[in-house]
């Protein structure tokens, strides 16, 4: 498995809100963008990841059927959403903190998803770039129902505000997806820093490069500040050889 990973302040920041935690040897990737004043959303970012990370450290993943790792995945998220929402209640300056999160975990050929807020999953394949989460945005939800264009999306003044976010409320519902790969697949699983500075088309020519992982990432980044780097840019890339997909 061919596996690259960078987080970067951008040009505008002037602290990194974005954390991830990568566990090759358990297959498990989170990536994590916090919500919040002053030093709060990289507090929930960071405390969130460091949960499900501990969790799956706690609990290694055996299941091997579909609804049994997605139920291990939800109770990895729940559990870092109580943490966030727990603190976010007792400190005062930890007010409204929360972060968006997407969670992958790779068994053989199989990726199961898990994403709150608007941090992205994406697959390469044959050429093309596809989303496979979905933002749970406000832009979206309108977008969806048809009341706004995409076009009308792109620029909406309210893009940037999140529907759901790990440690907003009480209790927490993420969205699961399964995909299964084939051959020279990749998944990338990135922040807005990334897909807000550079276009789906654009991401897909530098996979079209045929670079490894760890290249592909430092490329991306590098595109992103170049477009403006207005946030925090994270992203991780994934790819499994062909005996892998086997």
């Amino acid at each position: 498995m061919d596996v690259g990973f960078k987080t970067d302040t951008g040009a505008k920041r002037k602290n990194n809100e974005d954390a991830f935690f990568v566990m090759k040897n358990d297959g498990i990737y989170i990536l994590a963008d916090g919500v919040g004043g002053t030093n709060s959303g990289e507090i929930a970012s960071r405390t969130a990841v460091n949960e499900v990370a501990q969790y799956f450290e706690e609990n290694p993943l055996v299941a091997t059927g579909k609804a049994e790792i997605c139920t291990e995945i939800f109770t990895a998220i729940r559990r870092a959403n109580f943490r966030v929402y727990d603190m976010a209640q007792r400190v005062p300056s930890n007010r409204g903190m929360a972060t968006t999160m997407v969670v992958a975990c790779i068994r053989g050929k199989d990726v199961f998803l898990a994403n709150v807020g608007d941090r992205r999953a994406y697959l390469y394949e044959s050429g093309v770039l596809s989303q496979l989460s979905e933002d749970h945005t406000y832009v979206n939800a309108l977008l969806k129902a048809g009341v706004i264009s995409e076009k009308e999306a792109e620029n909406h003044m309210d893009k940037n505000m999140i529907t759901k976010a790990v440690g907003a409320e009480f209790e927490v519902k993420p969205d699961f997806f399964h995909i299964t790969l084939t051959a020279e697949a990749c998944i990338l699983l990135c922040t807005d820093g990334l897909y807000g500075e550079v276009s789906d088309k654009d991401m897909a020519r530098v996979f079209d490069e045929g670079l490894n992982m760890t290249q592909t990432c430092e490329e991306l980044v590098e595109m992103a500040n170049k477009n403006g780097g207005h946030d925090n840019i994270t992203v991780i890339c994934i790819k499994l050889t062909e005996d892998e997909i086997k």
